[in-house]
């Protein structure tokens, strides 16, 4: 099985923060991919804009040195790489001031599809999009990407959108979530509304709960002075977790179309019940014996920000009415692993004798680190000895399904970016779903924070603070287990 790879328009992208993190690891090393798979036209150029004072030939050797850093196999094909280099060009800019604006101006072209991807901190997402206009350099049918965070709370998410609205259309903005563009999400959609099998058991009726879980081995190191304003409801559970959440129990929509998805999302965002403080565990790591504590790479000795996150809450439509949604998620678990779990409810009776088990049929979606999906199916025990009932999955790792053809998947970010050249909306989230997300959330982070709740202490590798398990335990339920 072998990927259609479908190449796009020919276009100019600039990348603001091009010299940044994420430009280095992600963004580049994903776009010579799409250049190697033929999915970039040869006349399409990439133009880095950053502060920093280079010409095109030192930031080709910059990115170079970023594809043999953090690229695949491909980083290999030297005879490629210099091609893909031919096509990168670089502006030094100021965000606030004027230096470099005339150079762009030049350099992007009016007769392309034109993208500008804001990696920078959203304080100066107003000034570039003021200078981009001001410039005449984008036009009405440029794009913008902006990455999280929108903003860090209802307010602030209301006033980044008004500013971006000042100078672009909606149409125009895409909202960059890179959980949308794994694989397995877009194959959640796929399983749900593609097949007979799931789609009428995808209610109340025959689901007894979903859990939703996002875990990182990972601690805040590098980024404490950011993280200890943001935690993890801001930073997790707002946006990712969110979107998953909208993803597994939105309505179908009419057509596989941007508005009609979101639309649906939004509905479920909306009809999110506010959350009593009993059903949230907030948690923060503790030292142990491979890294510091949480405060320590925060470097606040007495920081109340949470660094994980279990709560525990209902949909309010038909569909969903009765059924709890567990979300989990936090730093310095004991495995890097993301999966959403549906679990249908028993039979409530057996036929078979001395069979006490409670039997459940599992559908488990993972996000990471091998994406792919398993069923939990209940069989007879292999041997003699009457009729012993185990439960066993039906494993779909995509690795496996597509063989040497697994490395075709493509990556969040390069998915997400030929979209965003295509012109299609659909994995990007709209100014309205932000906004109904930051109403949601923000109660329940002023609810904590008029208490001074403290976080619960856990210790790094584990599965979280305990109080988490007790969370579903009350509900004679448990956590799936966290998997590397």
């Amino acid at each position: 099985m072998v990927s259609r790879v479908i190449p796009v328009e020919t276009f100019d992208l600039v990348i603001f923060g091009g010299t940044g993190d994420l430009a280095r690891r992600k963004i580049l090393p994903g776009l010579f991919r799409r250049f190697l798979s033929g999915q970039m036209p040869s006349e399409s150029r990439i133009i880095g804009a950053a502060r920093s004072e280079l010409d095109a030939q030192g930031y080709r050797e910059m990115i170079a040195a970023a594809v043999a850093e953090f690229g695949g196999e491909e980083k290999n094909d030297t005879k490629g790489l210099d091609a893909f280099l031919q096509r990168l060009d670089y502006v030094a800019i100021d965000a606030k001031g004027e230096g470099g604006w005339a150079e762009l101006a030049e350099l992007v072209r009016q007769d392309v599809v034109q993208a500008f991807y804001f990696s920078v901190a959203p304080s100066l997402f107003g000034d570039l999009a003021e200078r981009l206009h001001r410039n005449k350099i984008a036009n009405a049918e440029s794009r913008i990407v902006v990455e999280k965070p929108f903003g860090r709370d209802l307010e602030s998410a209301r006033a980044l959108n008004k500013t971006l609205a000042a100078h672009f259309d909606e149409r125009q903005i895409y909202r960059i979530d890179h959980y949308l563009g794994k694989e397995t999400v877009q194959n959640l959609m796929a399983v749900r509304f593609g097949n007979m099998l799931f789609e009428p058991l995808w209610n109340n009726h025959y689901v007894d709960h979903i859990q939703i879980t996002v875990a990182e081995t990972v601690g805040v190191g590098g980024r404490g002075a950011y993280y200890d304003r943001s935690g993890a409801m801001r930073d997790m559970v707002q946006n990712h977790l969110m979107q998953l959440l909208c993803l597994i129990a939105m309505e179908p929509p009419g057509q596989f179309e941007a508005d009609a998805v979101r639309d649906e999302k939004l509905k479920v965002i909306r009809a999110l019940q506010g959350i009593d403080h009993h059903h949230i565990v907030r948690g923060q790591y503790d030292a142990g014996p491979d890294g510091p504590s949480y405060r320590d790479d925060a470097e606040n000795p007495r920081s109340f920000t949470e660094s994980f996150v279990a709560m525990r809450c209902h949909i309010a439509n038909w569909r969903w009415a009765g059924v709890p949604f567990y979300l989990r998620t936090g730093k310095r678990m004991k495995a890097r692993a993301s999966e959403i779990s549906v679990v249908f409810k028993d039979l409530g009776h057996t036929i078979f004798e001395g069979d006490a088990a409670r039997h459940r049929n599992i559908l488990s979606i993972r996000l990471q680190p091998n994406e792919g999906m398993d069923l939990q199916v209940t069989i007879k025990e292999p041997g003699p000895g009457g009729m012993r009932l185990i439960d066993v999955p039906l494993d779909m790792s995509f690795a496996d399904a597509l063989g040497e053809n697994a490395e075709d998947v493509t990556d969040a970010y390069e998915r997400l970016i030929m979209d965003v050249i295509r012109g299609n909306q659909t994995l990007f989230m709209r100014g309205d779903e932000v906004e109904a997300a930051w109403a949601w959330t923000d109660p329940l982070i002023e609810g904590w924070e008029s208490r001074n709740d403290v976080p619960k202490l856990y210790d790094a590798g584990s599965a979280g603070p305990e109080d988490a398990m007790m969370l579903l335990h009350r509900d004679g339920r448990k956590w799936r287990e966290i998997k590397g």
